[in-house]
């Protein structure tokens, strides 16, 4: 499956984005979809995660609460709803797809395709 992130740009401290990743190819209910992301110099961490349906969500600790994770199957595609954004969010966001039972384990080894990143730049 391909996947392509979009939606980050630069916001001010407080404000919101809501992040689209597309599919295309291979059935998307097969898979689990990550959201990670990533800055400079740093491991790639987990943010957020849909189940095939929809019908199952997990979330990181410092995200409850702000960030709603979504998708529309017939759509083909994932969201991720970012409010209440802080500067600590700044990084490379990106989308994976995980074909595994695993998938809600918040690790990138468990996700078989990425997509390419997108920027986001919270501002104090």
């Amino acid at each position: 499956v391909q996947l392509q992130a979009s939606g980050g740009g630069l916001v001010q401290a407080g404000g919101s984005l809501r992040l689209s990743c597309a599919a295309s190819g291979r059935t998307f209910t097969n898979y689990a979809i990550g959201w990670f992301r990533q800055v400079p110099g740093k491991e790639r961490e987990f943010v957020a995660a849909i189940n095939w349906n929809g019908s199952s969500t997990k979330y990181v600790d410092f995200v409850k609460g702000r960030f709603t994770v979504s998708r529309d199957n017939a759509a083909y595609t994932v969201y991720l709803e970012m409010n209440n954004l802080k500067p600590e969010d700044t990084a490379t966001y990106y989308c994976g797809a995980s074909p595994v039972p695993s998938w809600n384990r918040g690790r990138p080894l468990e996700y078989d395709f990425w997509g390419q990143g997108t920027q986001v730049t919270v501002s104090s």
